[in-house]
């Protein structure tokens, strides 16, 4: 999440065919179920799944649209489910992103860059920029905090939305007002969207499948 500058043109955006799918979709991916449903939400995995759909709910957002954001800011493969899912201790700082093993090895991280005068950093399942959003939280305890840190992301990008009258331009813009990086940012998010939706919609109808197979089983 990079800085929202009035002041940077937002300029006139074209839909791309992706978008105007997505959002064509809405209604659909209200439906839809989130994946490790039945995992432990304790697991670093599943943290910022979970709370990004509680944030979509709290703020009224498209289903599974944070989520895709989610993975496309802190994005990290899994190689036990072969599958890319938002990381919760992620930084980025000076170009480079860093997956940390803990909450606590996140915030180090962060304390060795500031008292190096690093101030541009990223953080957190949404990467929160903790220098264009200073008073987003109150420590580094709660910038890593996965609910704390969607919750705010949300609020922001619902007050995006209500800016641009448009969510496709506040996805864009959630990254940056300049044209060229907002429609190459909304364009990463909007296909993370679809799969999203579309990996929901498989597992809904193999969760349907199996219901009906157990009930024909008992009859």
């Amino acid at each position: 999440m990079k800085k929202h500058d009035p002041n940077e043109p937002a300029g006139a955006l074209n839909l791309t065919a992706s978008a105007i799918l997505a959002l064509a979709l809405f209604a659909l991916a209200g439906s839809l179920t989130p994946a490790h449903a039945g995992e432990s939400i304790d697991n670093p995995w599943n943290l910022c799944q979970a709370s990004t759909r509680a944030a979509e709910q709290a703020h009224d957002l498209p289903p599974l649209l944070m989520a895709a954001i989610a993975k496309t800011e802190s994005g990290r493969w899994n190689r036990e489910t072969s599958e890319l899912l938002a990381w919760p201790w992620t930084v980025m700082a000076e170009g480079k992103g860093r997956f940390l093993p803990s909450k606590q090895a996140a915030i180090e991280t962060v304390e060795a860059l500031q008292a190096r005068g690093v101030r541009n950093i990223d953080v957190g399942c949404m990467q929160v920029n903790l220098y264009h959003h200073p008073e987003a939280f109150e420590n580094l305890e709660a910038a890593f905090d996965p609910a704390r840190n969607t919750a705010y992301a949300a609020a922001f990008l619902a007050g995006l939305r209500e800016e641009a009258r448009s969510w496709t331009r506040a996805v864009g813009h959630y990254h940056s007002r300049t044209i060229l990086r907002a429609n190459g940012y909304r364009a990463k998010v909007f296909k993370a969207w679809r799969a999203e939706r579309h990996r929901a919609n498989r597992e809904r109808q193999a969760a349907l499948k199996a219901a009906r197979e157990a009930a024909r089983s008992k009859s």
